[in-house]
């Protein structure tokens, strides 16, 4: 298959005995093969796991500093013939000086050692009693059993597909980690070999300092730390394993095992260099010049991220965070058009108020607004436009909805000016082509521009994000308005925040309304009714779905991703939804309908930035409108 761009990692912990150096070689080779069997591409074991971390003066003694070498020279054999990079943690005495180092081992041979710079100084674990610090080195590189090695903590592991560079437990906790340097420098995944106790509260905590790092430097982050085996003379050690990405915690590991466990995820590297590539501040502070070290291993196939969840609904929030998420969605929204409304001095806000998802939600943040800057929710002036396809049920909700909000309401039939339009430019009625509908859209946005003139008010556009990214919009129709409330916000999310607001904000009939608003199927409802007087043109049936047009601009946008790459991970995620045809249909029908329908965007009203992606042509995306890429 084609390289995707993702880096399979692992953690591993294993079984160990303090100071029985054969017994933890035996359980370190063990996993290793393991993790070759998964073709894992880089697995990580812990801080001094061929000795064991809780050794204390028993690292001063010979004979455990010599089976210490010789455990490792048998780890590194075991590794020839595998595509594993394999890093492990061993002391390592350098002339008189002992150090707590991590060992990168590829293809049976050691291509580097990074010892740790930052030693704990206080408790339980006086490191500089037993450890001196690797950061002012007199020796760069080491005769090793494999030859001249490069020894210091400016190494980077180069490969073919990725860098990746190395810091240990106490690291990640000073002012300035060693990954901070690393990542400038060229370091898209951080390994961390740790032996980080276990107290109350230091779990939630560890965990969000390796999300935030792993966001603040746009990298993978991959840690592991000592497990159950060690002495609990004066301690715990829990067998912590964590892989993250760009703040995003992709696996978490059983902690207190008391058997051998190994984590297995995929770093996605070109989403993380799409970041890196757009923060043009990140090449900005290099000190000093790194060494980079080639790790390339036994080459294998590129793997598929067979461990990696992708998520259907990309923009919308995890269930714990829900609540807090389309709170400030709204919030967004209503401080933008506050800011918009006062500004103006207007003296009303203008709305089409089809029954329909779009301006529902564009109506409650305007009846929102009103409330936060102390108007009149009369001065929110709602206009219903009936015409030849809208329905009795959108209808219905449209005048129910004004009524119980308390706004202004009128409703003005399209029927018979547009009937005349028709007779004006000589279109035959019965002929249901782009005429036909584009001159509906039009004449509503006509009414809405005129009643905002009457009442010295604005017009708040309803459409969304994803209808800006598809041109499913009619230009100077409903394209055009005096301030689009929505462009910020993706159909899936526009779906989401209503929901939140049924729930949460209004009660009673109001919020009746709005499920039964969100449970209507999607339609511009420029085309006659059924027999039944139910909706007969549904976009969906049209376009595409739009939970697959949300999972492509999220992806396309955000990280400029091929759509060789974006079909692969949709598949992934709605392989039990749609058929590999059908998403390779419908990402044909984006990608074509997102390049020819730029001009749409290239004179869109202003709106607020919501979520990470934005189509504003004065902000986030700005592209010629005649274009001819093929995406």
């Amino acid at each position: 298959m084609k390289d995707l761009g993702f880096v399979r990692v692992a953690a591993a912990v294993p079984q160990m005995r303090v100071g029985d150096t054969e017994y933890n070689k035996e359980q370190i080779i063990s996993m290793i093969r393991d993790a070759a069997t998964e073709r894992v591409d880089v697995v990580c074991f812990p801080e001094l796991c061929v000795t064991g971390y809780t050794c204390a003066d028993l690292f001063f003694l010979q004979q455990l500093q010599h089976d210490a070498i010789k455990a490792l020279e048998e780890i590194s054999n075991a590794t020839r013939g595998l595509s594993t990079i394999v890093i492990v943690g061993c002391p390592l005495k350098v002339d008189n000086n002992l150090y707590n180092c991590s060992f990168v081992l590829s293809d049976g041979e050691v291509v580097g050692v990074v010892p740790k710079v930052n030693l704990p100084n206080t408790g339980e674990f006086y490191e500089k009693r037993w450890f001196t610090p690797g950061r002012d080195l007199n020796v760069h590189t080491l005769d090793l059993f494999s030859g001249d090695v490069p020894f210091g903590h400016d190494l980077l592991f180069t490969t073919p597909d990725y860098v990746f560079g190395i810091e240990m437990c106490e690291d990640l906790w000073s002012p300035l980690p060693p990954s901070t340097q690393l990542a400038i420098q060229g370091a898209e995944i951080i390994f961390n070999l740790s032996s980080s106790n276990c107290i109350t509260g230091k779990h939630s905590f560890r965990r969000q300092m390796i999300t935030q790092q792993s966001a603040r430097v746009h990298c993978g982050y991959v840690y592991t730390s000592s497990g159950v085996g060690e002495s609990s003379t004066d301690a715990v050690f829990s067998g912590s394993t964590y892989i993250a990405e760009n703040g995003d915690m992709l696996s978490e590991g059983e902690r207190f095992r008391r058997t051998s466990g190994m984590i297995i995820n995929e770093i996605d590297v070109e989403r993380l260099r799409t970041d890196r590539q757009r923060n043009t501040n990140f090449t900005a502070d290099h000190q000093g010049e790194y060494r980079r070290v080639c790790a390339t291993a036994v080459a294998h196939e590129p793997v598929e991220p067979e461990h990696r969840v992708f998520s259907r609904m990309p923009f919308l929030p995890e269930e714990a965070e829900s609540e807090s998420f389309y709170s400030d969605v709204l919030s967004i929204q209503t401080a933008a058009l506050a800011k918009r409304w006062e500004h103006t001095h207007a003296g009303s806000m203008v709305i089409g108020i089809s029954g329909g998802l779009d301006s529902t939600l564009a109506l409650l943040v305007a009846c929102l607004t009103a409330d936060l800057i102390g108007k009149d929710r009369s001065d929110v002036i709602g206009v219903t436009m009936p015409g030849f396809g809208t329905s009795d049920r959108t209808y219905q909700n449209a005048l129910a909805l004004m009524t119980h909000l308390g706004i202004t309401q009128r409703e003005i039939s399209i029927a018979s000016a547009v009937t005349q339009h028709f007779e004006d430019i000589g279109h035959d009625m019965s002929v249901h082509d782009v005429v036909y509908e584009n001159a509906q859209a039009r004449e509503r946005t006509q009414i809405l521009m005129d009643i905002a003139n009457q009442s010295g008010g604005l017009v708040i556009g309803t459409g969304d994000l994803s209808e800006l990214a598809l041109g499913w919009a009619t230009y100077n129709g409903d394209q055009m308005s005096m301030y689009g409330v929505n462009a910020g916000i993706p159909k899936t999310l526009v779906r989401g925040v209503v929901g939140y607001a049924a729930t949460n904000i209004f009660g009673g009939e109001v919020a009746r309304i709005l499920r039964d608003i969100i449970a209507t199927p999607v339609s511009p409802e420029l085309l006659p009714t059924d027999e039944d007087g139910e909706i007969a043109q549904k976009t969906e049936d049209k376009v595409g779905p739009y939970e697959l047009h949300d999972f492509f601009i999220y992806y396309l946008m955000r990280y400029g991703f091929t759509t060789t790459k974006i079909r692969y991970m949709a598949e992934r995620a709605f392989g039990e939804q749609y058929t590999s045809e059908e998403i390779e249909h419908w990402l044909s029908v984006f990608t074509r309908r997102f390049v020819s329908q730029q001009y749409k965007r290239s004179c869109m009203p202003d709106g607020p930035k919501v979520t990470f992606v934005s189509l504003s042509p004065r902000g986030d995306w700005r592209m010629p409108s005649d274009a001819a890429i093929k995406l």
